[in-house]
């Protein structure tokens, strides 16, 4: 079988890669622009200097890189080989005893590449970025951040249970407050509208409260109760989108958080070793894909429908993931295997 020759696989690389300047630049201003449609009204209206607008606007553009990165991987394969078979490029090459297969396999070289930018985005850059954007609207707005609070709280020792629907800490001292507070133990149930925790003295104290025995009445007590309570007050753990790679695998490492949380930690980390991949993914699929399109209109179809199915797939793990439908670290392979199968299948039949 003989050799592709060098300067016909640099003129199907420098094709594919112009394409994809160009799509890298299209899908950051379809994002970038929906983003500075929806603020730039705030920002007229609080006399933001161009600097703050600036920083407001651009904190946000890391976030929407990866995603660029990954999409215009289909747009400029497809799009490069549905040209080349719409001018008969692709049938010179074959009947010169090019085999199609050898075109796809060196798209993989520059998009190891492209993997690697996203894996230092994603795990390093990206989640700091709504920290950057918030802190750049407070100073718009000219006020200070809310202090933190943390919802659905809920601390089972043995025998008991302590739940809050909100803790909230304004000064940052050794007292907080508690709204929405259930508490069982001993067999009764305690229930109130709000109450605080002394974290020095590791108790909580609750008034008004309504107390429930079993084959009793609830009866109200207003004077105060006090519960002993040995839980640590921490502040409200960021989203896992928002902690780097090394704070991420420390939480994952202290097996603190809900199921859920830990389910969603569990996925966001295994995501960020595994979406670096995709492009790669996609060159092989794409470029499989694109060797079978007749023309420059198969070639736009097929991409939509590529984008259109991976984006499905891509926004639906992490909902079954954090849910417990699917083991997380599958949920975060799932959209690479689908694709994987799909290169596989087309080139055996490209064979």
């Amino acid at each position: 079988m003989p050799p592709v020759p060098i300067t016909l696989i640099r003129y199907v690389l420098r094709e594919v890669l112009r394409w994809y300047a160009a799509g890298v630049a299209l899908f950051l201003i379809l994002q970038l622009t929906d983003a500075l449609s929806t603020t730039v009204g705030f920002l007229l209206s609080y006399d933001a200097t161009l600097l703050q607008a600036a920083k407001a606007f651009l904190a946000l553009s890391p976030t929407f890189l990866n995603r660029s990165l990954v999409l215009a991987v289909p747009f400029a394969v497809l799009l490069t080989f549905g040209r080349l078979q719409g001018d008969s490029e692709l049938k010179a090459m074959f009947a010169g005893g090019v085999p199609p297969l050898r075109l796809v396999w060196p798209l993989a070289v520059p998009f190891v590449l492209i993997g690697l930018v996203a894996f230092v985005n994603a795990g390093y850059v990206a989640p700091g970025a709504p920290a950057r954007w918030n802190q750049a609207w407070y100073g718009i707005f000219r006020t200070t951040p809310p202090p933190p609070a943390r919802d659905n709280y809920t601390y089972a020792p043995p025998g008991a249970l302590y739940y809050a629907g909100r803790v909230s800490n304004d000064r940052g001292g050794a007292v907080a407050r508690l709204d929405g507070v259930l508490i069982e133990r001993g067999g009764e149930t305690i229930t109130a509208q709000s109450g605080t925790w002394d974290t020095g003295k590791k108790t909580w104290t609750v008034r008004n409260a309504w107390v429930t025995r079993p084959g009793q009445d609830p009866r109200q007590v207003t004077a105060p109760l006090v519960f002993p309570q040995t839980d640590t007050l921490r502040p409200p753990p960021p989203p896992a989108e928002q902690v780097s790679t090394p704070e991420l695998q420390a939480r994952l490492a202290s097996e603190l958080g809900t199921p859920q949380e830990q389910r969603q930690d569990t996925f966001e980390l295994t995501r960020r070793y595994v979406d670096p991949l995709t492009p790669v993914v996609f060159a092989f699929a794409a470029g499989a894909l694109g060797l079978l399109l007749r023309s420059r209109a198969a070639g736009f179809a097929a991409t939509v429908v590529f984008l259109v199915s991976f984006y499905v797939l891509w926004i639906s793990m992490p909902q079954l993931a954090r849910a417990g439908a699917m083991a997380p670290a599958l949920a975060a392979w799932l959209p690479n295997l689908v694709f994987l199968l799909v290169a596989g299948l087309l080139a055996w039949r490209l064979r």
